[in-house]
């Protein structure tokens, strides 16, 4: 049975006749999270998760058509049983479901494993068919264990106040800025930039407590940040923002970080591998977990991860999309390509 077709709009159910974060507009749009490359423009209807909906309305715009519901709410759409299941990916994320005659396709979006303390952790779902995202599928990557990592943050920001060193960390606005505002929790004064802030909103709407902040007007003077903590998104550095910000001691946080060392960051003094990606290991235990008959790799490592599935006894096969210019690969391009 085939449950899924991939098309020239994007991933398509025809017997449900909906698609799955599609790339051109289609009538029906079911989002997998609020990432632009996975919620884009002009669809009719949009269905997603309870949580996605308030991103969806700051991102795309408040007059969309969108129907949300819960994680593990069965909604039936032309004969086609539909459910969203965590990602752990950001704040909404979800795993697409589906079942029709007693077969079952789960479409993942983008995910990660590790449980970040934010976004709700991943649930394992078992299907025939599985598609996975593999990002980061190269056995380079392996993430810290979260405390390790926000220890690393804590202690950086700790040396920068010693030196009376502003610590201003880089990274997205929605999903990345906010775990590093819960890393350096208890600090000092967190500041975050107006596209930050306006994302916050959509975690407190969800009921989720973030450390108080402020949102400084960059077009002001400044002086008041000396010491303090500052994030910002990638498009701002190597710009005048970050060049206005006293004594500013800079780090990037991504996956990238993993293995491109200091003279690849350019102007940052500091990287931190900090993604919402499953690493290789989770990428691994997620498909294996899933006990798939057939499992398509979009966006990412796909050649390596693939064959690598097939030498282990995984049936898998690549898929091209257009998913992957989202946060992470924006920041690849940012990081290595400054001035581009």
């Amino acid at each position: 049975m085939k449950l899924i077709t991939f098309t020239k709009k994007g991933i398509y159910c025809p017997q449900g006749q909906f698609y799955i974060d599609p790339w051109r507009p289609v009538d029906l749009a079911v989002i997998t999270h609020g990432h632009a490359d996975h919620a884009r423009w002009g669809m009719k209807k949009y269905f997603c998760h309870d949580f996605t909906k308030p991103i969806l309305y700051q991102r795309i715009g408040p007059d969309i058509e969108c129907q949300s519901v819960g994680y593990g709410e069965v909604t039936t759409i032309n004969g086609v049983k539909v459910s969203l299941h965590p990602a752990g990916h950001i704040i909404g994320s979800a795993q697409v479901r589906l079942e029709y005659k007693g077969y079952v396709s789960v479409i993942s979006g983008d995910y990660k494993v590790q449980d970040d303390g934010l976004s709700t952790p991943f649930e394992l779902v078992k299907c025939n068919e599985f598609v996975t995202e593999s990002t980061f599928g190269l056995p380079i990557y392996n993430w810290l264990d979260i405390e390790d990592l926000n220890k690393k943050l804590q202690n950086w920001v700790l040396r920068n106040k010693e030196n009376s060193k502003t610590s201003v960390f880089v990274g997205y606005s929605l999903g990345k800025a906010q775990r590093i505002m819960k890393a350096v929790e208890g600090l000092g004064k967190i500041h975050v930039h107006y596209s930050i802030g306006k994302l916050n909103e959509a975690f407190e709407s969800a009921g989720i407590i973030l450390p108080e902040y402020e949102i400084p007007d960059f077009r002001e003077s400044i002086k008041h940040l000396q010491g303090e903590i500052v994030i910002v998104p990638p498009a701002l550095l190597d710009t005048n923002i970050i060049r206005k910000i006293p004594d500013a001691a800079t780090a990037i946080c991504s996956g990238w970080m993993q293995v491109r060392g200091a003279r690849r960051w350019r102007s940052a003094d500091a990287g931190f591998a900090m993604s919402d990606h499953a690493d290789w290991g989770g990428l691994l235990q997620a498909v294996k977990a899933t006990e798939a008959e057939i499992v398509h790799v979009t966006h990412g490592q796909t050649e390596v991860f693939s064959k690598y599935l097939n030498e282990i006894g995984i049936k898998a096969d690549v898929v091209a999309t257009q998913f992957g210019d989202d946060e992470e690969e924006a920041e690849k391009e940012i990081i290595e390509n400054p001035e581009s």
